[in-house]
């Protein structure tokens, strides 16, 4: 959330020649950017990435291969990146949907983490740790989960910035 928040994208527009910013931007309207930053295809990255992480045994890879479980790392991070900007950012990217669609996707995050803690707790998780390590592990995640979409919410409605519609136009009314 602070990486987000920071906004490195406006950072690097700022620093760079003109054209190159707007080369830039001309890349963010992309409709291909359009699909890959919107909230609900960060949730997908995010959420599935973890339900494939315990549900499967990648994690038990990720203990053999050093290399793999960089590559998870490096996942969690881009897609938690994503999701973060898609719901909170204030760089300038493709088109956002508007803040109750993002507020709906951030509730469907805060059920994915939830329900993937109650079944580490239930120790249905293709994991080698202890019971007690495993409990521990998703008590931690689902009260911390729960904190830091709440921080993520909070940012959501701090950073929101409403479109002023316009004024309809009255008819005058009629001289009496």
């Amino acid at each position: 959330l602070g990486l987000v928040l920071g906004a490195p994208g406006t950072l690097a527009l700022r620093t760079v020649r003109r054209d190159v910013g707007r080369a830039a931007l001309r890349v963010l309207r992309h409709p291909i950017l359009q699909v890959a930053a919107h909230p609900v295809t960060g949730l997908l990255f995010t959420a599935g990435g973890l339900y494939l992480l315990h549900l499967t045994p990648l994690y038990r890879a990720t203990l053999a291969h050093p290399g793999l479980h960089g590559l998870v790392l490096v996942h969690f991070l881009a897609s938690g990146y994503l999701f973060t900007w898609a719901i909170a950012g204030p760089d300038p990217g493709p088109h956002r949907p508007g803040v109750p669609l993002r507020l709906v996707v951030l509730g469907l995050s805060v059920a994915a983490h939830a329900t993937l803690a109650q079944l580490m707790y239930a120790g249905l998780v293709d994991t080698a740790a202890p019971v007690t390590q495993l409990r521990a592990a998703a008590t931690l995640m689902y009260y911390g989960g729960d904190l830091a979409e709440i921080l993520l919410a909070l940012a959501l409605l701090v950073t929101w910035r409403p479109v002023a519609r316009r004024a309809r136009a009255e008819p005058a009314p009629s001289p009496a």
